[in-house]
């Protein structure tokens, strides 16, 4: 009769030989690999970002204390994108001419306008960018009008970290009327809505005497027929600086009947 080893007619588990045991685990090899094209991208992408921010400031210009108001914005920006979604990361290498720049052409547009108001301010394009403009002038206030509650605190975080003049809303657009107290001379909002539901939106300050900018796309043309069968409106239109769109100028509105 066979005799039966410890454990009967079980399969002994083996030993592994020398080095099995290593490679089931991770290569520090490979893993430093990975760090260092993880950062090989990062130091690519600051390059690229620089450039492009001598562009924007070609298109855009502003002094030197809103220059530094920016950068400290756009790091906090690049920041929070790893765990807020805030941009497109397609336009992060475009941060500059897409966004600030961008934004920074309203302030031409309404030169004398002090009081803005931001509708769905998102990522803080253009309030954030005006904010930052604005700061250092006398009875200068923007308010940010957010929904969402992460981006409204990144929000609150970028008007403290450029020690800007804005003031963060988290509601609902169509409450921003009563949430924003004093005049407003200008209100805008970008990638937020058609433009007859921005009209809509921005109504009640539009009577108040404030204009309105809103940044639109190729696509203008079309919003403003649609716009047209909801409201009467005499729209005046910019070419942007930084790509193919427009901006919509309008200074009073009145709901068709």
């Amino acid at each position: 009769m066979k005799q039966r080893g410890p454990g009967g007619d079980r399969p002994q588990s083996r030993r592994p030989g020398a080095g099995e045991g290593d490679r089931r685990r991770t290569d520090p090899g490979s893993a430093k690999l990975k760090i260092d094209k993880a950062g090989a991208n990062d130091q690519a992408l600051d390059s690229i970002i620089a450039a492009d921010k001598r562009t924007a400031l070609k298109l855009a210009p502003v002094s030197h204390e809103t220059e530094a108001r920016l950068d400290r914005y756009i790091t906090l920006l690049r920041e929070w994108q790893a765990k807020t979604n805030l941009v497109a990361p397609s336009t992060l290498p475009q941060l500059w001419t897409r966004h600030i720049a961008d934004s920074l052409q309203l302030v031409d547009l309404a030169p004398s306008a002090t009081r803005w108001a931001d509708l769905g301010s998102g990522g803080g394009f253009p309030g954030v960018v005006l904010a930052c403009a604005m700061a250092g002038t006398p009875g200068a206030s923007v308010h940010l009008v957010e929904r969402i509650a992460k981006k409204a605190a990144f929000l609150r975080e970028a008007v403290r970290i450029t020690t800007s003049p804005g003031v963060v809303h988290l509601a609902e657009i169509g409450d921003n009327v009563d949430r924003i107290t004093g005049p407003v001379d200008c209100v805008t909002a970008r990638a937020l809505a058609p433009l007859h539901q921005l009209i809509g939106f921005a109504e009640p300050l539009l009577r108040q005497g404030a204009k309105a900018l809103f940044p639109k796309g190729q696509d203008v043309e079309a919003e403003l027929t649609e716009a047209a069968k909801y409201w009467n409106i005499q729209p005046q239109l910019h070419r942007s600086r930084t790509g193919d769109g427009w901006i919509v100028e309008l200074t009073s509105v009145e709901r068709r009947a």
